[in-house]
């Protein structure tokens, strides 16, 4: 159970759950309508690419799958834990992230798959950086668990049991977050085409730095779980 929700957790989900609306939306929109942030239609798809033996869509879904989990592998050597906490190096794992989705800006407007696959690893990154907190997965790139939790939410209110409002309201602060960033993403996309990515990048960048800023001035933190 979530005993306490400090406000730079709510705002960095809802915050990182818009940025991967944005990302998502550039990539059904753009030019292979491929998914960028969650992994599961991809894997399905590359299955039905095996299948019909489409070799050209198995190494482009593979090398999205694999730019993803690269990313979550940068995480993992910047950050090095997977439990949040005040004075880890989230600032240059956001920078980083703020520079892939940059990157990858160019190679989409060629038409190149290694825009997908950077816009992925940009998306990796973020997943595995936020990882847990208090116990509850914090997942920002997709939205299944966010619902799951959401229906057994419900499910034990509807039976009378225990459940923290707590973790209900993070759970609609991401998916609000998520769906924003997809409104928002879809609107300017017909104006800024995949130039539309550089507002999250600005958006990660900035606070990237801020908080390495941040950091440098407070020195690290102690964790901050409850």
């Amino acid at each position: 159970m979530i005993t306490r929700l400090p406000a730079w957790v709510w705002l960095g989900a809802a915050s990182l759950a818009m940025v991967a609306g944005m990302v998502n939306v550039v990539g059904y929109l753009g030019f292979e309508h491929q998914a960028i942030t969650h992994l599961t239609g991809t894997t399905t798809l590359l299955g039905a690419s095996f299948a019909h033996g489409d070799g050209r869509a198995s190494a482009h879904l593979a090398l999205v799958v694999l730019g993803f989990v690269g990313g979550a592998v940068l995480s993992g050597a910047i950050i090095q834990d997977s439990t949040l906490q005040l004075g880890r190096r989230y600032g240059v794992a956001l920078a980083l992230e703020a520079a892939l989705l940059v990157v990858s800006v160019p190679l989409f407007e060629r038409q190149q798959i290694a825009g997908a696959v950077l816009a992925a690893m940009a998306c990796g990154l973020q997943n595995a950086m936020t990882a847990t907190y208090s116990g509850t997965l914090v997942r920002t790139s997709h939205l299944t668990g966010m619902f799951t939790d959401l229906g057994v939410f419900l499910g034990h209110r509807l039976r009378g049991l225990p459940a923290d409002p707590r973790r209900l309201w993070l759970c609609l602060a991401i998916i609000g977050g998520f769906l924003l960033g997809g409104v928002a993403g879809a609107l300017v996309f017909p104006h800024l085409s995949y130039r539309t990515l550089y507002i999250p990048a600005a958006l990660t960048g900035t606070v990237g730095v801020a908080y390495v800023a941040y950091r440098l001035r407070r020195g690290p933190a102690g964790t901050l779980s409850p």
